[in-house]
Parts: structure tokens; C-alpha cells; sequence
């Protein structure tokens, strides 16, 4: 999801065969650099590959160019390296968010033989997409300042995760802008999501309760 010179990219924790669950702590959002993350949702063993080929291709580049790679290089180097295993494909659903010129934010979502889906204000991936529609689309605003979009993207994950017997155990919400990215981590203490909420609004709740 999009902000004010910012985006935010967030994902469960849960690692599952069908109903099967395996891990809580899976990691499916990866850092490219400071200005570009990757989230892979997917097939477990396909995701890790997938994404060690991309860190090839980025450090290739990085050697040739000696710059970093602009979010809507990355979508098209994603898209055809998808694209050439069509036959055989990667059973992944790449999420792509990075800070383009002037801090532009770009989103972009494919499916499992590279065909983008561009977007302006946001993109989902995954087993829990139809409800994570539904979330995003009743609390997006524009122009959201970082704190902000960081409490709208963690309330439109936890909502929607609830809502899909294959998603769930916490969450991981990247927050980047201009010079720093702020990650935050979802607990689960299997009955109901722990949210880091502002400061200000524990207080209110503290006032509240004496």
C-alpha cells in the first residue's frame, strides 16, 4: 500500500502445508535494498529460489550499472524471469514495492508467469487476497503519512487474516521512506493478534481504565 513518499508491504507468518501447519515464523518479504522490498507468496521452496536468482541478477547489475535498481526495473526483471520458466513456472505470486525518483512510490503484483498488475494505491498476493480486497479498499486513503499507513496496513492484515483458515500466526509490516525503513513484528498468543499501537492511544486507553 501506497503513502506520502512512503509505502508499506506486509505479509502473515504462517508456513502450512493445506491445514497442515509447519512454521509461525516464515519470512516472505525481502529486502532488494534500502528503497526496494520483495514480498513472494507462494510455494515455499519456489519463493527461496526465486528470490536467490533475483539477488543474482541485482548484484550483476549492481557491478555493471553501479547503481541500484529502480522498482520498474526490478518488476521487468521479475516479470521475464517468470515469464521464460511459462512451461514449467514458479508457483509464486511476487509483490513488488519500492521508492522510484523523486520518492514515488510504486506497487506492482504478478501472477505465476509474470503478467503485471500495476496499481496505484494498492496490491495483494496470496491465500487470503479476496478478503484483503475488501480491507484495503474500505481503508485506503490517500496521501497517508507513515504512521498513518502503518496503523491502516496492520488493521486491514489482521482483519482480513482472520478471515482465512490459511493465513494467520502474527505478521511481518515493512514501513519505508526516504533514507530508513521501520519493521515491525505481530505476536500471536493463540487467541487474538498483540498490535503495537501509538503511544499516544495505549495512554487514552490507560486513562480510560482508571
Amino acid at each position: 500500500m501506497v503513502g506520502k513518499n512512503c509505502f508499506a508491504i506486509a505479509s502473515d507468518r504462517r508456513l502450512g502445508v493445506q491445514l497442515q501447519t509447519i512454521a509461525t515464523d516464515f519470512q516472505r518479504i525481502y529486502k532488494v535494498h534500502d528503497r526496494l522490498f520483495l514480498g513472494l507468496s507462494g510455494l515455499a521452496t519456489d519463493a527461496q529460489t526465486l528470490y536467490q536468482r533475483l539477488v543474482f541478477r541485482h548484484k550483476l547489475y549492481q557491478l555493471r550499472e553501479e547503481r541500484d535498481m529502480k522498482p520498474e526495473t526490478f518488476a521487468n526483471l521479475v516479470s521475464a524471469i517468470l515469464y521464460e520458466k511459462r512451461f514449467g513456472p514458479y508457483f509464486c505470486q511476487p509483490v513488488i514495492a519500492g521508492l522510484g525518483d523523486e520518492d514515488k512510490p510504486f506497487i506492482c503484483t504478478m501472477d505465476s508467469i509474470g503478467a503485471k498488475e500495476l496499481a496505484k494505491d494498492f496490491v495483494v498476493a496470496g491465500t487470503a487476497s479476496e478478503s484483503l480486497y475488501g480491507a484495503c479498499e474500505s481503508m485506503f486513503k490517500e496521501g497517508m503519512e507513515p504512521e498513518e499507513l502503518f496503523e491502516t496496513v496492520s488493521q486491514a492484515l489482521l482483519s482480513s487474516v482472520d478471515r482465512d483458515c490459511l493465513s494467520g500466526w502474527g505478521g511481518h509490516v515493512y514501513v519505508v521512506r526516504e533514507n530508513s525503513d521501520v519493521r515491525c513484528i505481530f505476536k500471536h498468543d493463540n487467541s487474538d493478534m498483540i498490535l503495537l499501537r501509538s503511544i499516544k492511544y495505549i495512554e487514552k486507553e490507560l486513562n480510560m481504565l482508571v
